[in-house]
C-alpha cells in the first residue's frame, strides 16, 4: 500500500466490511490554510467512492480528559460505503498528492473506523 506511513491498513481490511463506515477524525492543527489545500484535494476523491462529510467542527475544550495530550483542534466525521472504499481512496496517486498538504497541515492525526450502532444523523439528511 502506498498510503500514507500512519495508516493501519492491513488492520482495517481485516475488520468486517458488510456496509457504511464512519472515519472519526480527531486533528491537532498547526497549519489551518494547508488543511483547507489537503481538504480541497480530499472532497472530490471522498465522494468519487461514495462518501460523504457527515459533520465538521472546531474543538473548544477539553470537557472531560486530559486537558493537555486529549486536546483536538478540529474534528471530522467521513461516512464511506465500505472499509474497502476508504482504503481506496488511502491507496490512490491522487490521495498522495493531496497528502502533501494534510502532512504539513497536522501537528497530530487520529482517525477512528466506527462501527454504527446507534444514529439519529440518518433522521437529520
Amino acid at each position: 500500500m502506498a498510503g500514507p506511513k500512519e495508516i493501519n491498513a492491513e488492520l482495517i481490511a481485516n475488520l468486517p466490511d458488510a456496509g457504511p463506515v464512519v472515519m472519526v477524525n480527531l486533528l491537532c492543527l498547526r497549519d489551518r490554510a494547508a488543511y483547507k489545500r489537503y481538504s480541497e484535494l480530499a472532497m472530490p476523491l471522498i465522494r468519487a467512492r461514495g462518501g460523504t462529510v457527515l459533520w465538521a467542527g472546531d474543538g473548544e475544550a477539553v470537557a472531560f480528559g486530559d486537558t493537555d495530550t486529549d486536546r483536538w483542534d478540529y474534528v471530522v466525521l467521513v461516512r464511506y460505503p465500505s472499509r474497502a472504499a476508504f482504503l481506496d481512496m488511502m491507496d490512490s496517486p491522487d490521495y498522495a498528492a493531496a497528502n502533501v498538504h494534510r502532512e504539513q497541515a497536522v501537528a497530530k492525526h487520529v482517525i477512528l473506523a466506527t462501527a454504527e450502532t446507534y444514529s439519529k444523523m440518518a433522521a437529520a439528511r
